[in-house]
């Protein structure tokens, strides 16, 4: 077990439709770096996950809601994919808002798959190099992003990615990304 993200913090924001793959292994990537991440949702409880967006994946509990915090208490967010989980999020203003205040912040931010839907919404994207599943890149350009196919790109504080494919890359990255950011960025005296 690495201690490269000791102490720090990092919101996982995800509804209803989640890819459990891309919760679930940057998810334990990050937990065995010695992050303590927290599951941020809509709404409490649980949320469905998906398997290739058609299966039922099982559930993931929620450990706090988009309402009830702030992104100051966290040091990173990862943006998991699945079709209907980013659209879930891009409807609510409170998760746009916490995506956008996030960016803002200049803490790093990951997303894979379909998750770059939530930072379209949240208009951060403009002028950034970005990848994600093909059926969202005409989405990125039309928002201004200079779409790559890569499977994993870093620019400024955001790291994205195209799909479970690349979710070794993926994890591998964020972990350095997390790291590098240091925890003077974030989560200031909530530890």
């Amino acid at each position: 077990m690495s201690s490269a993200l000791d102490g720090r913090r990092v919101a996982i924001l995800a509804a209803d439709g989640v890819e459990r793959v891309e919760l679930e292994e940057p998810r334990r990537a990050l937990d065995g770096a010695g992050a303590r991440t927290e599951v941020v949702s809509l709404s409490g409880g649980e949320i469905q996950a998906r398997d290739h967006d058609l299966e039922d994946a099982g559930t993931f509990s929620v450990d706090r809601t988009v309402a009830d915090v702030s992104p100051d208490e966290y040091d990173a967010l990862l943006l998991p994919g699945g079709t209907v989980n980013p659209d879930k999020l891009r409807m609510e203003a409170a998760a746009v808002q916490f995506v956008r205040a996030f960016v803002e912040s200049g803490r790093p931010v990951a997303s894979i798959c379909h998750g770059p839907w939530s930072l379209i919404e949240a208009d951060v994207v403009r002028g950034r190099r970005l990848t994600s599943w093909p059926s969202i890149r005409t989405d990125l350009r039309n928002a201004g992003a200079e779409v790559v196919d890569e499977e994993v790109v870093t620019d400024g504080n955001i790291t994205t990615s195209r799909s479970p494919d690349d979710l070794p890359a993926f994890c591998e990255r964020i972990v350095e990304e997390f790291a590098a950011a240091g925890s003077d960025t974030g989560a200031r005296g909530v530890r």
